[in-house]
């Protein structure tokens, strides 16, 4: 089983910058690829970016060239740098992670508590 841990959340001004960390625990041999995702309210949980054995980057269209996702292995730690952030991009972070072979959606994988990020 693995567990997850994101920190970082927090309101910002529109323009602004966070840095989210995912500090991952448990089975953390068996993940192969994680990814961060978010829920604004009364919306659906969408993807933002996921990493394949720290070389393969995937960005949903809206975020690409503002976001990136990067991962340091030794700390078991997952991140995602967030640049020039919109207000409408207010929402729950989710860090996540997947088992061997597979990145995590929205119906599959291990999944932290949130953080919540606010941008007025």
């Amino acid at each position: 089983h693995v567990q997850l841990v994101e920190s970082g959340g927090g309101s910002v001004q529109a323009g602004g910058s966070l840095r989210l960390s995912c500090v991952a625990s448990g089975a953390t041999q068996d993940i192969d690829c994680m990814g961060w995702f978010r829920q604004a309210p009364g919306k659906e949980r969408e993807g933002v970016a996921t990493i394949l054995r720290e070389i393969d980057t995937r960005y949903a269209d809206s975020v690409k060239g503002r976001f990136t996702i990067s991962k340091n292995s030794a700390k078991n730690t997952l991140y995602l740098q967030m640049n020039s952030l919109k207000a409408e991009e207010t929402a729950m972070y989710y860090c996540a992670a997947g088992g061997r072979g597979y990145c995590p959606t929205t119906n599959r994988g291990y999944w932290g508590q949130g953080t919540q990020v606010t941008v007025s």
